[in-house]
C-alpha cells in the first residue's frame, strides 16, 4: 500500500511542476507583452520577438496537449526524462518558429504594426 501512495504522491508533484513550468513560461510570455505597453515606442525587433514568444508557447501547449491525448501518461516515469520531454518541446516549439512554418508570429506582427502605426500627417 506504501508503494501506491508514493507513486501518487508522486504523480501529484510532477503535475505540480508542470504547471510551474507552464505557468512559468506563460509569465514570461506576458511579461515581454506587458513590456511593450506603448508600442510606438517599440522596435522593430522587440515586436517580432514579443510575437515569437507568443508564438512559441501557444506551439509548446499545444504539441503538450496532443502528446497527453495521444499517448497513455506512464505513472512511474521519471522525473528526469519528464523535465527532457519538456524541455524538448520547448525546443521543437522555438525550431518551428525560426523556421516560419506556422507563420503566426508575422501575421501577429503585421497586424500590430498595421494596428499601431502612427497615422501620417500630411
Amino acid at each position: 500500500m506504501a508503494i501506491s501512495f508514493n507513486s501518487d504522491i508522486n504523480s501529484v508533484m510532477e503535475n505540480l511542476n508542470a504547471s510551474r513550468t507552464s505557468s512559468s513560461k506563460a509569465a514570461n510570455v506576458e511579461s515581454t507583452l506587458s513590456n511593450l505597453k506603448n508600442l510606438d515606442n517599440a522596435t522593430d525587433e522587440e515586436l517580432m520577438q514579443a510575437c515569437k514568444s507568443f508564438e512559441a508557447y501557444l506551439v509548446e501547449q499545444v504539441m503538450t496537449k496532443v502528446k497527453e491525448a495521444v499517448v497513455p501518461s506512464e505513472e512511474n516515469e521519471n522525473k528526469y526524462l519528464s523535465l527532457f520531454k519538456s524541455r524538448l518541446y520547448e525546443e521543437y516549439s522555438n525550431q518551428i518558429v525560426e523556421n516560419g512554418e506556422i507563420g503566426l508570429a508575422k501575421q501577429l506582427y503585421e497586424a500590430m504594426k498595421r494596428d499601431y502605426s502612427k497615422p501620417t500627417v500630411k
